[in-house]
């Protein structure tokens, strides 16, 4: 064979190769987008992925699910939980790509805000912290007073507390934790202002506000993020606040997601709640109501087995699918349930499954109110004019 035919025979089997390689690649393709059909179906993305990032307010990336680290001081059962396991916990969650974290002075008051500062303070700028004021709390001995708190000069005095307890020289957004009907919300949001202006703050934020003070605030500076309440449980925010929400560009975040464990099923119609623990006296788990709610679960429990998920990953996915600027953060003194949520964000909805699910949800009442009545006063006020 000459030197032009064996040329000739590379490259014919190069050729052969090239289109070798390219059936190949169009068949890894195939099976890609098909496995990936699958994973879609089945429910599951990735075994390991973390959370997806979600920008609250446009501007604030964090990650599709949070964390809160409101019983890491004290369980709703009142045990106190171990703190090494607490941080352990917290570091395990950033490993897993949580970003947002969720703590307040009221919880402990301080002791939560304590645990996570020491949690965090290895890889602090690469997180987000949110944490919340307007309490009547004495900063200097934690004692409780009666009723809310958010005067500009105690506002100011608070964050340069929180910023000790967290191990920190900024707090990424800053929640009023309930709208104090004393204090006009323009004082409230020129106090953030200039603490935002200051680098104490970075982001401003409002907890179970009425919506005219959302509006009057949001001139003032723009609001952030709203935080409240909502889950499968408890769905009244889907009247006012998340409409509003999407008219103003602000973004969502979920507090009790999982409704206080009762969406994970860890609660039955035999059980009953020790004493100190809030669930105890909500109407919605009284044996009078109980039986009718858990219809919710059983719903969670039929769509998981299809799924391939558990009830509280359903009830987080569904919370991820009604709008891409809703965080929920489930709060847990648990490393088993915190990496259980995380995969959440795994569980995708279809179009036609999302309303399959809306479908059979919406022939399921809630009976019994979400809160104590003497708390829920402290939801939906409006502040006084100025």
């Amino acid at each position: 064979m000459n030197r032009r035919n064996l040329f000739k025979m590379g490259m014919a089997l190069a050729g052969g190769s090239l289109l070798a390689s390219v059936a190949r690649a169009e068949e890894r393709k195939q099976e890609s987008e098909k496995d990936q059909d699958q994973k879609l179906n089945s429910g599951y993305t990735s075994a390991n992925s973390s959370p997806e990032h979600r920008k609250l307010g446009g501007v604030l990336e964090v990650s599709s699910i949070g964390i809160g680290v409101q019983n890491m001081w004290r369980t709703y059962q009142t045990t106190i939980p171990t703190r090494s396991d607490m941080i352990k916990i917290i570091h395990k969650a950033f490993d897993q790509g949580v970003t947002l974290f969720d703590t307040a002075e009221a919880y402990g008051p301080f002791e939560s805000e304590r645990i996570l500062g020491e949690g965090v303070e290895s890889f602090r700028n690469e997180i987000v912290i949110e944490t919340k004021f307007g309490w009547n709390i004495d900063q200097a001995t934690g004692k409780r007073l009666p009723g809310l708190n958010s005067q500009p000069e105690h506002i100011k005095e608070v964050v340069n507390a929180m910023l000790k307890r967290l191990r920190t020289d900024h707090i990424d957004l800053l929640y009023q934790h309930r709208v104090d009907p004393n204090v006009p919300i323009e004082d409230v949001a020129g106090t953030i202002k200039d603490l935002i202006k200051e680098g104490k703050v970075l982001h401003y934020g409002l907890s179970e506000p009425g919506p005219k003070t959302v509006r009057r605030a949001h001139a003032i500076h723009p609001v952030t993020a709203i935080q409240n309440e909502y889950s499968l449980l408890w769905r009244g925010p889907e009247e006012t606040i998340i409409p509003l929400c999407q008219e103003l560009n602000i973004g969502f975040v979920c507090w009790s997601p999982l409704g206080v464990g009762f969406l994970t099923g860890a609660i039955d119609e035999n059980t009953r709640f020790a004493a100190g623990d809030i669930r105890g006296i909500e109407s919605r788990f009284s044996p009078e109501n109980l039986p009718n709610n858990l219809a919710l679960v059983k719903l969670l429990k039929t769509w998981g087995d299809r799924k391939q998920a558990t009830p509280g990953q359903i009830s987080l996915a569904w919370l991820l699918a009604q709008k891409p600027w809703i965080v929920p953060i489930p709060g847990t003194t648990q490393m088993a349930h915190m990496e259980e949520n995380t995969k959440a964000g795994d569980i995708k909805f279809t179009s036609d499954e999302l309303k399959q699910f809306n479908l059979e949800l919406s022939g399921i009442p809630i009976r019994g109110e979400r809160l104590p009545q003497a708390v829920l006063n402290f939801s939906n006020v409006e502040a006084p004019n100025k």
